[in-house]
This record gives C-alpha cells, sequence and structure tokens, in this order.
C-alpha cells in the first residue's frame, strides 16, 4: 500500500476511520424493528383475544339452539317410527336432503 492510498482512506484527523457508528446504527435499527414487531404483535392478540370474547355468547347461543334442534328432529323420528303420517312425511323429506336423524340416541338436555 503506498502513502497515498493509505492516506486517502485515513480520516483528516490521521486515524482510520471507526466502525462503531455505524454498528451502533445497525444495532439500534434491529432493536428499534425488533420493538416495533413486538409491539404489533402484542396488540394484534388483544384484538383477537377481544374478538374472541365477542363471540362468545353467540356460540352460547348457537349451541343452545343446536340442542333444541336435536331435541326436536328426535321427538320427530320417534312420532314417526310410532307411526304418526307427517312425522313420517318430514323424516323422509329430511332424509332425501342427505339429514338423517336417530332416534334411538338420548335426547340431550332441553336448555334453560
Amino acid at each position: 500500500m503506498s502513502t497515498e492510498e493509505s492516506a486517502a482512506t485515513a480520516s483528516p484527523g490521521g486515524r482510520a476511520p471507526s466502525v462503531f457508528v455505524p454498528l451502533l446504527l445497525l444495532a439500534l435499527a434491529v432493536a428499534g424493528w425488533s420493538v416495533f414487531q413486538t409491539t404489533q404483535l402484542v396488540r394484534e392478540r388483544a384484538n383477537i383475544a377481544a374478538a374472541i370474547d365477542q363471540q362468545a355468547t353467540q356460540v352460547e347461543q348457537s349451541q343452545k339452539l343446536r340442542t333444541r334442534l336435536e331435541s326436536l328432529a328426535t321427538r320427530t323420528a320417534l312420532l314417526a317410527r310410532d307411526g304418526n303420517a307427517n312425522a313420517t312425511l318430514m323424516v323422509e323429506e329430511l332424509r332425501r336432503r342427505g339429514i338423517t336423524i336417530d332416534p334411538d340416541r338420548s335426547p340431550p338436555p332441553a336448555a334453560p
């Protein structure tokens, strides 16, 4: 290396340039990005938890409705088995549409 090349790479004070400042900026950028990502993930988690809480009552209501419908279908199938013509017609129509009812299964307790 000639003196001209070393003078071109040296700083005006005669020292070699320091890598501290670029590494510090890189470390701050990585730390800042990590903090930003963590904050975003925490917010998303809170939003998802709130959405789940809002749906809890709807899920409970749908479970109650399903229980009532299963009970009604089971009782209709029992009536059809006992010979009720209207119930038999309903069960046959449901079967044609792909819905099968098992009257031997114990009906779930009715929701309050």
